[in-house]
């Protein structure tokens, strides 16, 4: 099969289409998906880079989400699925032909998106799904902040929060991003090149602060982002473009009664990613197949253009999710 691969760690220009690799065969508990589409994130550029190794186990092909046809089923998995459409979060290998992937990580593709929409929804669900309702215990009425709100982790934020009856506010890099965010849902958008985003969260909920953060920059933010927080409030970090390091006030953190947490998804085990599609299919997947959230698109990029989708991934200027083409005739 082609797949996406790269003999060294290094720039976009790394990546190249590999012609001769050998098709996966799925194990006990997984299907083989024939990739229609694979979904570009941002842990995909970092493996690249070499700062992001696969968990053992995991195939070295990047790509941690795709949609396409079943095509085999390992032990223990019912053959009736054979033919299915699904989306899939993958443990890697999405960036190629044939993926395997666990049965149990799949969510059915719906009429109401195309399988390129499909392939744009685990990866960005999943980890919102785990991370404002699971770890951040996000409420009806509440207020959240997002961090990057026109990303693809962002937009999915605002549209599920605003579906669970979140007052969601965002922060982006220029007024166009801010506008595109508020098209999607966020009541509020801050330019944070231009607007103290601490003074602009103030001023939005009259001095009371948000009940929850969702951090995806890290470093000098975390400190910037307590300030924000409600007495009671959490604050869930879920990258670390800014730094991996922060320096805090812990007074503030014991007068306020914060809570911190966060999560990386990759590494947890099948079965708990396994429980998490579950919920998602039964809490949050009736919105995906009634059209009332669907990925924001950027764009689509030929598999063997993986290294300009890449590009343009760490350039920022995407809004929403990047996508590769690897089968359009599913």
């Amino acid at each position: 099969m082609q797949a996406i691969g790269f003999a060294e760690p290094g720039g976009p220009e790394v990546l190249r289409l590999e012609q001769d690799v050998p098709v996966p065969q799925p194990g006990p508990g997984e299907i083989l998906l024939k990739v229609a589409y694979a979904g570009v994130n941002r842990p995909d550029c970092i493996q690249r880079a070499g700062n992001y190794p696969a968990p053992p186990g995991a195939s070295p092909i990047l790509g941690l989400e795709a949609a396409g046809e079943i095509v085999a089923v390992g032990e223990g998995v019912d053959p009736a699925r054979l033919g299915e459409h699904v989306c899939a979060l993958t443990p890697g290998g999405a960036y190629a032909q044939y993926c395997a992937v666990p049965a149990g990580h799949t969510l059915p593709v719906p009429d109401a998106i195309t399988l390129a929409e499909a392939a744009a929804l685990p990866e960005t669900l999943f980890t919102v799904w785990h991370n404002v309702f699971q770890r951040g215990m996000a409420r009806d009425g509440e207020t959240l902040l997002v961090h990057g709100g026109t990303s693809g982790i962002g937009t999915m934020a605002i549209m599920l929060g605003k579906a669970f009856g979140l007052k969601v506010i965002v922060t982006a890099g220029s007024e166009e991003k801010c506008e595109a965010a508020r098209r999607v849902g966020a009541d509020h958008a801050i330019d944070y090149k231009t607007t103290d985003f601490v003074e602009a969260v103030g001023n939005i909920t009259g001095g009371e602060g948000v009940d929850l953060v969702l951090d995806m920059v890290s470093g000098d933010y975390v400190a910037r982002n307590l300030k924000c927080l409600k007495p009671g409030g959490r604050h869930v970090t879920i990258a670390v473009l800014g730094g991996m390091k922060a320096e805090i006030n812990m007074a503030l953190v014991m007068s306020k009664r914060l809570v911190l947490t966060g999560s990386t998804l990759r590494p947890r085990s099948d079965a708990f990613k396994a429980a998490l599609g579950s919920e998602i299919a039964r809490e949050a997947w009736s919105l995906v197949e009634e059209g009332a959230v669907r990925p924001v698109m950027d764009e689509i990029f030929p598999l063997a253009e993986a290294a300009a989708a890449h590009t343009r991934m760490e350039a920022g200027d995407h809004i929403g999710k990047i996508v590769l083409a690897i089968d359009e005739e599913l």
